[in-house]
């Protein structure tokens, strides 16, 4: 079982890598499109502008959409889980991916921006990469903007800070986290670990 780690220039590689190692994954740092077509299952990490990453993401885009329609387990984590939507206020002339309709959108200045630290979760519908995870459990978020999907029920999970901010979307074979995994502890981990069970399964 192959989960490759997508290298566009703007993910936090090593501690992911780590992380899904960790949980019996068998991870693997690509950075050629072509490499997607073997994996078993895909991780799209996340830093920075949503502008910037869909400039390095765009050769991905085929191939990432060739994965997506072929049923392949798709995890993506922060600016990740961002560029799942169709634009964003960060980089207005930018386009994302456009696979879930919505926009990204600030977060309100009545809050510190950028959400920076742990927060808790409000769990909105069972999913299978949520179990083990409780209500109020918490994670590590970094984040300016949010995502708001059109389709509601694409939320599994959000968080509190000034709104409810969507913290984790779900959609056939796709999950996405607003906040990291990977810098989660023990509960970022299950979820990682549900996301290879999932592979196998």
């Amino acid at each position: 079982m192959t989960i490759a780690i997508v290298d566009y220039g703007m993910g936090n590689l090593f501690s992911i890598f780590n992380a899904l190692d960790y949980v019996g994954g068998s991870p693997k740092i690509i950075s050629e499109p072509a490499e997607l077509a073997g994996a078993e299952g895909i991780v799209v990490p996340g830093v920075g502008a949503f502008g910037q990453c869909m400039e390095r993401l765009c050769r991905f885009e085929s191939a990432l959409n060739n994965a997506r329609d072929c049923g392949t387990p798709i995890f993506a984590i922060c600016i990740g889980l961002q560029v799942l939507f169709e634009e964003s206020e960060e980089s207005p002339a930018a386009r994302g991916l456009g696979w879930i309709m919505g926009k990204v959108i600030k977060l309100p200045t009545s809050v510190m921006i950028p959400q920076m630290g742990w927060n808790s979760l409000s769990i909105k519908r069972p999913v299978e990469m949520l179990q083990g995870i409780e209500e109020g459990d918490m994670f590590y978020f970094v984040h300016s903007y949010y995502a708001k999907p059109v389709d509601k029920s694409r939320i599994v999970a959000t968080t509190e800070h000034g709104v409810d901010v969507t913290a984790a979307i779900a959609r056939d074979n796709i999950f996405a986290t607003q906040f990291h995994p990977e810098k989660s502890g023990v509960k970022g981990l299950k979820i990682l670990e549900n996301f290879v069970r999932s592979i196998r399964c």
